[in-house]
């Protein structure tokens, strides 16, 4: 399951990314918002967050008009490690080395195809600690970026 979480500046890529996930079969719940009305993006960025710290949800994706402001409120929460991306090799490699549970992304910055890109990235990149090339450093860096929060 991923949660998904929005603002007003991000709530027409959001509604994209559902219909990507929907065309593979991807659940998710939505967390917010719901409609083009200015709104908080902490609201949404927390819940979204929380759902995924709490093992609800597997990963994340939120989204502002910048990205910048939803991944902070994220981030705040114990055990969220989410990276704002705007391409697809970031999203891939804070996914093989960080370990990130949570993708945020900017829906003023980014078009659809690119998000497309992104998100496959992020959902479908093994960690690298899953991967045949598993070091023990790797393990280390993310447990040790976690216990900051």
């Amino acid at each position: 399951m991923i949660a998904l979480g929005s603002d007003h500046g991000g709530l027409a890529l959001k509604r994209h990314v559902m219909e990507y996930l929907d065309a593979r079969g991807l659940e998710y719940q939505d967390f917010g918002c719901y409609t083009a009305e200015s709104c908080d993006y902490p609201d949404f960025g927390r819940a979204a967050a929380e759902a995924v710290a709490s093992g609800a949800c597997d990963r994340g994706i939120v989204i502002c008009t910048t990205g910048i402001g939803i991944s902070i409120a994220a981030n705040k929460v114990k055990g969220i490690r989410c990276a704002l991306c705007s391409e697809p090799l970031s999203a891939e490699m804070t996914r093989r080395h960080n370990d990130a549970n949570m993708l945020a992304m900017g829906g003023g910055l980014i078009g659809n195809n690119m998000a497309d890109c992104i998100v496959e990235a992020f959902l479908n990149t093994l960690v690298l600690a899953q991967s045949v090339w598993n070091t023990a450093s790797a393990a280390a860096r993310v447990a040790s970026s976690s216990a900051w929060v």
